[in-house]
């Protein structure tokens, strides 16, 4: 049989490096603990070796001080390598409060000469060709902690508020959006699938129907806001438009909340209280990470903005028509400066409109707009009594634009089902929907929140990808 090892001494326990470098010097003083986690620098003199380790819990490493015969185990030790120390947390000789002074050490795994991540600042554009190996740098590793951090806060902010977190489905037969621009999902091969396209005949496919992947997951909200009052989704969504921007993803996370018994406004508190809790969290959970993010992507202003929008200051409301009137009065002083200068009752603003009003109008706040006219929105969008405009919402956020787009949803069946017709579609594709309207319908409201969106707000990523 095989030998058996005996361990002289129980290992000290595991610490995260959160944990000791996130906390008063005082509390951890004198711990023996064991970290494990990768190789940031290595530098070894003679009598003396230094190691920053990183795990992955907080921005900033730990250093690690070697003396004596253990220097000579920093040998062929170099950035990247995965290590596991044993030592004591004792006070700090330099720029470091505290520092681990390693009684021993064991190489995990090493890291081969031609690793990508050297000691030096790389593009984004190239950290994206090594997409397996960039959460590893401070960037997307911050980025990924404070995505962690905000969608805890929602799910927390939504059960305070008394939601009930609801899973809408992924595959789906309805198109939401009325955009039509959507993945199809089938089980049939090449051959078969253009044969079936051919004569628009699905009959033959997994559903025995045309399936896709879904693009928002409001429509069942709705369905269990009819029940079970308020309601919000949060999974991942899928378009199919071919837009190479900034600001576009084909897969990406939506949070919809929908909220019986409730008219836009009602959605609007609550799209910005829900903002300003998520905010919040962030700046007291990820501090390091968005010191980061400020010094290198937020031109040292996102934190005051971030601590700005979260605090008791209202977000501005504005009108459609009367964000229409000051755009159009801003852009008379100069029309070139505007790639889109052409400004009117109907048009769809684009993001150098909304930014301009969250930044300039607005001074750097959150703003709403509401009461977009009908012709550009939705059909599942309550019309307003002007017959122009509906009682729909954008949120319009500084340095991205629209954050949050909501609406009151048409309670009546009447209503609903001639817009449906007007809008082109075919009432009997959406019964279910219709069902929800001809029995105990209520006014009810709700909104969706592109999740990674909000990351890149809070992060001051400008490029979603």
């Amino acid at each position: 049989g095989a030998a058996l090892t005996t361990m002289s001494a129980a290992a000290p326990p595991r610490k995260k490096v959160k944990s000791i470098v996130e906390v008063t010097p005082d509390s951890v003083i004198g711990e023996t603990v064991t970290v494990k986690g990768w190789a940031r620098t290595v530098r070894a003199q003679k009598a003396l070796g230094f190691l920053e380790v990183n795990d992955g819990s907080s921005f900033g490493g730990l250093q690690v001080v070697f003396e004596g015969d253990l220097v000579s185990s920093l040998k062929g030790v170099g950035t990247g390598c995965a290590v596991s120390i044993e030592g004591e947390v004792v006070k700090g000789g330099g720029k470091q409060p505290i520092e681990l002074k390693a009684s021993s050490f064991e190489l995990v795994g090493g890291c081969e000469s031609d690793y990508p991540l050297q000691k030096k600042r790389h593009s984004l554009e190239f950290l994206r060709s090594i997409a397996h190996l960039r959460p590893r740098t401070n960037t997307l590793a911050a980025a990924a902690r404070i995505r962690s951090t905000l969608a805890q806060a929602v799910h927390a902010f939504f059960d305070e508020e008394g939601f009930n977190y609801v899973h809408s489905p992924i595959i789906t037969t309805s198109d939401c959006e009325g955009a039509g621009e959507m993945f199809r999902v089938t089980s049939l091969d090449g051959k078969e699938l253009s044969r079936s396209s051919e004569k628009d005949d699905f009959a033959d496919d997994f559903f025995a129907r045309s399936a896709y992947l879904t693009v928002s997951g409001q429509l069942s909200g709705e369905a269990y806001a009819c029940a079970l009052g308020d309601v919000y989704t949060f999974g991942p969504t899928f378009r199919a438009e071919n837009s190479q921007t900034a600001r576009h993803l084909a897969e990406f996370w939506m949070i919809e909340p929908e909220i019986a018994f409730a008219d836009a406004s009602g959605a609007m508190d609550n799209a910005e209280a829900m903002m300003k809790f998520v905010i919040k969290k962030a700046l007291s959970d990820c501090k390091k990470d968005l010191e980061f993010c400020d010094k290198f992507y937020g031109n040292n202003e996102l934190i005051d903005r971030l601590t700005s929008i979260s605090g008791s200051e209202p977000f501005l409301r504005l009108s459609y028509t009367d964000a229409v009137s000051l755009l159009q009065e801003e852009i008379a002083k100069d029309p070139k400066k505007w790639q889109f200068p052409d400004v009117e009752f109907g048009t769809d603003l684009a993001t150098e409109h909304e930014r301009w009003l969250a930044e300039v109008h607005a001074g750097g706040r959150c703003v709403f707009v509401y009461d977009y006219p009908r012709s550009i929105k939705s059909f599942y969008m309550r019309d307003n009594d002007d017959k122009q405009t509906v009682a729909a919402f954008d949120l319009l956020a500084p340095g991205v634009g629209e954050l949050v787009g909501g609406s009151q949803r048409e309670e009546s069946y009447d209503r609903l089902v001639a817009k449906m017709t007007e809008f082109g579609l075919d009432p009997e594709d959406y019964w279910w929907y219709l069902d929800l309207r001809k029995y105990g319908s209520v006014p009810h409201a709700g909104y969706g929140l592109g999740f990674d969106r909000l990351v890149c707000y809070v992060a001051a990523i400008e490029n979603i990808r």
